[in-house]
């Protein structure tokens, strides 16, 4: 039976290396094509959906969330402050760092815990499991996948090995 920490912690800290090695890809891009990488930063793959640098802010914050409440502790709060590809990448490691803090113990022992979060401005208690399977887990993948489509998008050779990852 796969536990919850199995299922959370090693696939985030997998999926974000792979998005700091995109990143790495986005930013020789733009020094070879002389483009000023701010203009990769805000690049967004519709007119109503955040640029890639709020894609990996969001990406980390589910990830780093979500390993807390299942820990039954209070997600640390971040300033959404970064203004290159290295504070992204700088801020992607300090996630990974932050979800390897944790032991399985500390996950798992979560399995049962209810979830309180504050989703537009109500109150929403969710039993832990559907929280990481239905809820974190997707928005997770839904703003990597995001982030690396806009690198794509902007003509960074990147590909599908590069978002799953060495096997």
């Amino acid at each position: 039976m796969l536990s919850m920490h199995a299922v959370s912690v090693p696939v985030y800290a997998r999926m974000l290396t792979n998005l700091s090695a995109i990143l790495d890809k986005a930013a020789a891009f733009a020094e070879t094509k002389k483009i000023e990488p701010k203009v990769l930063l805000d690049m967004r793959l519709a007119p109503d959906m955040f640029p890639l640098t709020r894609q990996v802010q969001i990406a980390c914050d589910f990830a780093k969330g979500s390993v807390a409440r299942l820990a039954g502790q209070e997600p640390p709060k971040w300033e959404d402050n970064e203004a290159s590809i290295a504070d992204l990448k700088a801020r992607i490691a300090r996630t990974i760092e932050f979800l390897q803090g944790f032991q399985a113990a500390d996950i798992d022992a979560g399995a049962q815990r209810q979830i309180t979060l504050q989703v537009r401005g109500e109150t929403k208690v969710v039993a832990a499991q559907p929280y990481l399977l239905t809820m974190a887990m997707p928005n997770f993948y839904f703003h990597v996948t995001t982030a690396y489509a806009i690198l794509r998008h902007a003509g960074v050779d990147i590909g599908k090995r590069d978002f799953i990852g060495a096997i």
